[in-house]
């Protein structure tokens, strides 16, 4: 849908001159919603919003393999594998963490402090630094390291390219204000990722729960062991949900923080220009955060398209999926070595706050690792299933 279409506008310059004349919220009104999605998906996919014209936030989330970045760069592990981190629009900058798929992220909820379980939960970004949607939205436009542009330079290329539909939408004089004009080019951004695309919650599983289909004798078992508190004990932050249960309560997620006590990806840092003495504190970066056992907490990702999102964890450090089962099930075992390099696991980048309750040392075999793997496997949208390596 490109937004200056004639047709479009005009239809839906009649609504808001209806929602005017009645003093009604253009919120409310699904045509007005559908409009400002559509606008969000042009500038989702907008290059020129860049500072030099050559990335968009789909470079980074692209639709085909969930949303996540498939690119290969200078932090890649090997020929197969994405970079560990994503490349800025100068093709040359590189961050410090992994990017997240944007699929389901309409779901987490903001960032907020649960009085009832004395936990931080929610929030965008793996270290909870953005609040909510439309807030994580604003941020790649402006980071030096990713999109490397400006609030002045987004207002103007917006307005010179989308202006009608922008005041027709947020009102005639939205652009007497950079910010005002600045929030809403995100809002339309959040809106667009609320849409159900981003979401379509149709894997294996969701048809398992559905009666529609069973699950193989090993992802039953996979399954089992997920959830077996003596066990993988994984439900334990990744509840499984039931038939028709709420999307938040679907992806596999508690939205809590938790160190689990990762090395260094010592490639990203030698590529990204982080210096030795750098130490990510993930949640305690945040200055709502003061409690000290959260350094080096990161929050609980959602498990949905898992096997296709690779590398793994905050900072991409492994790049497969059996691995990360792995480091769960050995990090604390002396004699364990990681599959990857062959070496025993190295320390964590901040050790004095792992999670050493629930990880580190689960004692499952071979064969029962192989198991949740499968398992996992099944969490993969159905448009996706044919990029799952068996």
């Amino acid at each position: 849908m490109k937004w200056f279409k004639s047709a479009e506008l005009a239809a839906l310059l009649v609504v808001t001159l209806f929602l005017n004349a009645c003093n009604q919220d253009e919120s409310d009104d699904p045509d007005v919603l559908e409009l400002k999605q559509g606008l969000g998906e042009d500038l989702f996919n907008d290059v020129s919003l860049s500072r030099d014209g050559t990335q968009s936030c789909a470079s980074c989330h692209d639709v085909a393999y969930a949303f996540a970045d498939p690119m290969m760069n200078r932090s890649s592990a090997d020929a197969e594998t994405a970079g560990a981190v994503s490349l800025g629009q100068d093709d040359l900058s590189l961050g410090d963490i992994n990017t997240p798929s944007v699929a389901y992220a309409a779901f987490v909820p903001d960032f907020h402090f649960d009085e009832e379980e004395g936990l931080f939960k929610g929030g965008m970004f793996l270290d909870g630094r953005s609040a909510n949607l439309q807030q994580q939205a604003m941020q790649p436009f402006l980071n030096e390291l990713e999109m490397q542009s400006s609030v002045e330079h987004v207002v103007a290329k917006v307005q010179d390219s989308y202006g009608q539909a922008m005041r027709l939408i947020y009102g005639e004089n939205i652009f007497d204000s950079d910010d005002e004009a600045f929030e809403a080019v995100a809002d339309s951004i959040a809106e667009f990722e609320k849409t159900k695309q981003f979401a379509t919650f149709d894997s294996k599983f969701d048809r398992v729960l559905a009666g529609e289909v069973q699950l193989t004798d090993l992802e039953q078992r996979g399954l089992d062991l997920f959830e077996a508190e003596d066990k993988g004990n994984c439900a334990a932050c990744h509840p499984v949900p039931e038939f028709q249960a709420a999307p938040a309560e679907s992806l596999l997620t508690d939205f809590s923080y938790d160190n689990l006590g990762l090395p260094k990806n010592e490639l990203a840092r030698s590529v990204n220009g982080k210096s030795a003495e750098f130490v990510d504190l993930g949640l305690f970066g945040n200055p709502e955060v003061d409690d000290a056992e959260l350094k080096g907490a990161f929050r609980v990702s959602s498990l949905r398209n898992i096997a296709l999102t690779a590398p793994y964890m905050h900072n991409g450090v492994f790049r497969n999926l059996e691995t990360v089962v792995r480091f769960y099930n050995s990090r604390d075992v002396p004699s364990a070595l990681n599959p990857e390099t062959g070496l025993p696991w190295r320390e964590a980048e901040i050790n004095a706050t792992k999670n050493t309750d629930e990880l580190g040392d689960l004692g499952l075999q071979d064969d029962e690792i192989s198991a949740i793997v499968a398992f996992l496997k099944t969490l993969t949208d159905e448009r996706y299933e044919p990029l799952v390596v068996e």
